[in-house]
């Protein structure tokens, strides 16, 4: 097979061969990862400036070492085909060397999904990432499952990471997907169960297999004690961070150092924080709510898309006041809690 290319801030451009997939992922997925939001225009339509002005502050300001573009919280499932094909352009522009990136190509339709691997590949995505698809009726999906990702990945070169949560009405027990991770170029899962499968997959498939879910609650736990190297990923790295507070960068830092009384002590320090931000959210508006706290917080939040509802003036104000008594620490004047 072929060879994907990739840039290195220091070495220029760099390769690796498809046989290569899984030793490249081992040494460079690695640190925080950050599922991006898409800010939309009133009308609807994408703003890619505001795109690109927050991608700048992931990379420049916040040191986000890696992007998650057009998952869930991206509203994938409202964008058209060319849509999602130029975020990945956008994304590849901006961050050139200076950032990772794992694009979803994620599609109830298997073209689409094929469509988007190739072009993820060919502008230059380090990684991407497909979700386990729908099966409906289905008593055991475990032999479709190994089907379906040893037919994308024989179509592509590019390293693929798995990605599960159980949205549709079964799980994926640790041994399937171990069985999974025995295909060349299948480098990673975002795991999004519970904390014993993902840590019986941790352990049954260490060095072949790189294990992450959302969850940044457990994010330092799973540093220290399940030995992960990559969040992966959620929106806290750039709604809890701002260029004057980057707690999570510092305990995650302190974590993968051992020092882990420090880590806790940081960690720690941002429960308000998380409080405020999952607290004043509506239960039918997560993507609203978090485009409005990065309003307040100087990014492009933006408009969502139909079915999603935008949020009230109401809505609004809860979480401004959340916001404005967390802590979090919006310039250089006032101190983070």
């Amino acid at each position: 097979m072929g060879y994907v290319k990739r840039k290195t801030g220091r070495s220029g451009a760099v390769s690796y061969s498809k046989s290569e997939a899984k030793e490249y992922a081992q040494e460079h997925f690695r640190g925080i990862f950050a599922a991006c939001l898409t800010p939309f225009k009133e009308d609807g339509s994408p703003d890619e400036d505001g795109l690109r002005r927050n991608i700048r502050h992931w990379v420049d300001d916040l040191k986000i070492a890696g992007l998650f573009v057009n998952g869930k919280q991206g509203e994938y499932f409202s964008m058209s085909l060319e849509e999602r094909k130029r975020q990945f352009e956008i994304f590849a522009e901006e961050t050139g060397d200076r950032c990772r990136t794992v694009m979803s190509c994620s599609d109830e339709n298997l073209d689409t999904v094929l469509t988007l691997g190739q072009h993820a590949q060919n502008v230059g995505a380090d990684w991407i990432i497909v979700h386990a698809p729908p099966l409906y009726f289905h008593s055991n999906v475990d032999l479709v499952l190994k089907e379906y990702y040893d037919y994308i990945a024989g179509k592509l070169d590019i390293g693929i990471a798995l990605w599960h949560q159980p949205d549709y009405s079964y799980v994926l027990e640790p041994e399937a997907c171990a069985q999974y991770a025995d295909i060349e170029n299948v480098v990673a899962i975002k795991y999004s169960v519970d904390r014993e499968r993902y840590s019986k997959l941790t352990e049954i498939t260490r060095g072949k297999l790189i294990v992450s879910t959302s969850s940044e609650d457990l994010w330092l736990e799973n540093i220290l004690e399940l030995g992960w190297q990559v969040y992966l990923c959620s929106s806290p790295p750039y709604l809890m961070q701002t260029k004057f507070d980057q707690r999570m960068n510092e305990y995650t830092e302190l974590a993968m150092a051992g020092r882990e009384a420090d880590a806790r002590k940081v960690r720690d320090s941002l429960n308000p924080v998380r409080e405020a931000l999952k607290g004043t959210r509506p239960a039918d508006k997560p993507q609203a709510q978090q485009k409005y706290w990065q309003e307040l917080i100087g990014q492009v939040g933006g408009h969502v898309r139909r079915p999603l509802l935008n949020l009230t003036v109401e809505e609004k104000a809860t979480v401004k006041q959340g916001l404005d008594t967390c802590g979090l620490q919006l310039n250089a004047s006032n101190t983070a809690a």
